[in-house]
């Protein structure tokens, strides 16, 4: 996802609230690799991508790999090189292995042309101190990359960064994390230009979030939270000048000032385990979750304070949004699964109006992975290896189903004509002919 060298006139081009800048040493570009969680862009679009319409087992199938250890990480691409994360049991260092034994976390990094492992380098080795939810693991977080840092999150392992020739930098350990029902982490780190931002809320008193240099590691700011855990990932937005840093939580959404780390703005309203990473675009803010409850508020940037009741809220919505997966936002349209089955809305991002509700997605049954767009279509991946693929467009349109073999949990990464799925044991590149 980026370039040696990228203006803020380009940025600006590719839309008003881009969560990454970077000025990355590898031959690539920003908006045409998928350096980070939900991509380039941070809303689940690839700018520049035309990967294939259909493939199964058969057809379309670049590559298809072993990965060592497992999790539900999306990959991360940049140039010819594809970044993943995985934790390796002491007893299964092909699967996933017992929550109560000793795990490799590492950081793996693969040739994009073959899937070969270029290298491979452990960040910690220990037993966790707590398991997981049965569909979880412990590499949950998905790395993040400028072309010249590869930033490795494990959580309560911690956070490390290496170089891309897997030379380690430096590294930041925060602590235990205590999760709600033992459930496990996932929240993914964020990278703004030299900012590494880093949110850690728990069953504990000690809740923060805290900017990090991405060159050093050195501490820039550390702000107290108040929140039950959280797995939705940090988004940076920049609005009338001003950057702030999102964060989607069970007790308030809140805004932080990048620089300082002072709070802007909160609202309350989202249901509890909240999960959804935020979505931005047009000085609108999008926050949803859907575990015991349904909840989405479009939020306008520009106002402080308590936004409840406020005119800062555009509108609401309080059915069939999502547990798991996060939104995708694109050409003024929100596409949300509900809750985590095969049901995909389409509203209108402006005003909140649907072009269509609670549609049944035919062959799939349970999705985790957030859907994604490309070109003029929707990515949709189930949990069994089935992917829909939806025409852009405000009406319901089904172009093509693909099926895989393998299960997929982690979400799509989307690079040139390529995409690549991550299984529970396998890594596959789709790519057009």
């Amino acid at each position: 996802m980026k370039s040696k060298s990228l203006s803020l006139s380009i940025i600006g081009a590719l839309g008003p609230l881009v969560g990454l800048l970077v000025t990355g040493s590898a031959e690539a570009s920003f908006d045409r690799s998928w350096p980070q969680w939900r991509g380039p862009l941070a809303n689940g679009v690839a700018p520049h991508a035309d990967p294939p319409i259909e493939w199964n087992e058969t057809k379309n199938v670049k590559w298809k790999i072993n990965l060592p250890g497992f999790g539900s990480s999306t990959p991360i691409i940049w140039g010819d090189r594809i970044f993943i994360s995985t934790a390796i049991a002491k007893s299964t260092p092909a699967g996933r292995g017992r929550p109560n034994e000793s795990h490799r976390f590492a950081l793996l990094c693969l040739d994009r042309q073959t899937g070969k492992t270029l290298w491979q380098k452990v960040a910690r080795e220990e037993t966790p101190h707590e398991g997981h939810h049965q569909d979880h693991g412990f590499a949950s977080a998905s790395p993040v990359t400028d072309g010249e840092h590869v930033l490795a999150y494990f959580g309560s392992r911690g956070l490390y960064c290496f170089d891309l020739e897997g030379a380690l930098k430096w590294a930041k350990d925060f602590g235990d994390m205590r999760t709600r029902n033992g459930f496990g982490e996932g929240a993914s780190p964020t990278l703004h230009g030299n900012t590494v931002i880093v949110y850690w809320d728990h069953e504990g008193s000690d809740d923060f979030v805290v900017a990090l240099d991405k060159r050093n590691g050195n501490e820039l700011w550390r702000t107290r939270r108040s929140e039950a855990t959280g797995w939705s990932t940090a988004l940076v937005v920049e609005h009338a000048g001003r950057k702030q840093v999102i964060i989607n939580a069970t007790g308030k959404v809140r805004s932080y000032d990048f620089e300082t780390g002072a709070p802007i703005w909160e609202i309350g309203g989202q249901a509890s385990n909240t999960i959804p990473s935020p979505v931005s675009g047009e000085g609108i803010v999008y926050v949803t979750s859907g575990h015991r409850g349904s909840a989405m508020q479009a939020i306008k940037l520009g106002f402080t304070g308590d936004l409840t009741g406020a005119p800062g809220l555009l509108w609401t919505h309080n059915k069939s949004t999502p547990y798991v997966p996060s939104p995708l936002l694109v050409d003024g349209m929100l596409y949300f699964i509900g809750s985590n089955q095969p049901i995909l809305s389409c509203f209108d991002a402006k005003t909140g109006k649907p072009h269509f509700e609670a549609q049944r997605l035919p062959g799939l049954f349970g999705v985790y992975a957030s859907p994604l767009s490309a070109k003029d279509r929707v990515y949709v991946l189930g949990r069994d290896g089935t992917c829909v693929v939806l025409k852009k467009e405000p009406t319901w349109e089904i172009l093509a189903t693909n099926k895989l073999d393998d299960k997929t949990d982690g979400s799509i990464a989307l690079a040139g004509n390529e995409l690549f799925i991550r299984g529970h044991r396998t890594l596959y590149c789709i790519a057009g002919q």
